[in-house]
């Protein structure tokens, strides 16, 4: 795909910009080991796809063969997970240079979640990243009324940001929200980690083994950087 001007960048935050999957998978895998199950972060990184943590719990705990309270379940995985975001949370590797390259291209972007607004705030917090997305540049589907794999959260951030969907471009992880992505009609990248890696293969998705890929892609960045100095400059 041709390199072209890109205007602003729409992030997924869990995955994307905050190294959350693999927390979420350790505290999985401790909630199941309090109940005596003897799951790995393999076994969980072998079956664990995303999703709504209710769906998660019940098919761990098909896959491991007992019969559990999903509520109490949920509860206590969630003050584990909890526990490991306040203890480890950090950004994704290459985020911070990334936003920071974006903010000397004075390329513009955003976060868009199918996550409460608060929560998101709360967890770019915790990995240090708050204050790259202060000014509205936190987007959730609870605003736009609609979740991902639907297009029109994507599509929300674009007008609300102040661009056309040429303009933008769309990064994150998970298939459902490539599939938003791509949807919607803008440029889709995903991001596949070494230990998260189910790439969809199709013709509009462009794969990023590491953020800082990004990069090769965002066109004339001179041209950006000299529209900045010109507007600090006026």
């Amino acid at each position: 795909m041709e390199n072209r001007t890109i205007r602003c960048v729409i992030f997924d935050c869990e995955g994307t910009l905050i190294d959350s999957e693999r927390l979420s998978c350790i505290a999985l895998v401790r909630v199941f080991n309090e109940l005596g199950v003897s799951l790995t972060l393999e076994n969980v990184l072998q079956h664990f796809s995303g999703g709504k943590i209710a769906d998660i719990l019940i098919n761990t705990s098909k896959f491991a063969g007992i019969n559990a309270d999903i509520d109490r379940l949920e509860l206590r995985y969630r003050q584990e997970l909890t526990a490991l975001f306040h203890a480890e949370l950090k950004p994704m590797p290459g985020a911070i240079d990334l936003l920071e390259q974006l903010k000397r291209y004075n390329i513009e972007y955003c976060v868009a979640s199918n996550a409460p607004h608060d929560k998101m705030a709360a967890e770019l917090r915790l990995a240090g990243l708050e204050s790259y997305f202060t000014g509205g540049r936190i987007y959730s589907a609870f605003e736009a009324n609609s979740w991902k794999p639907e297009p029109d959260l994507v599509r929300y951030c674009a007008m609300s940001m102040g661009f056309s969907l040429a303009d933008c471009v769309y990064v994150d992880d998970t298939p459902k929200g490539v599939e938003a992505g791509i949807s919607a009609g803008v440029m889709t990248f995903q991001l596949c980690s070494p230990l998260f890696s189910h790439p969809v293969l199709h013709p509009d998705v462009i794969t990023l083994h590491h953020l800082q890929q990004l990069v090769e892609y965002l066109g004339d960045t001179s041209t950006n950087s000299a529209q900045a100095q010109t507007l600090i400059k006026r």
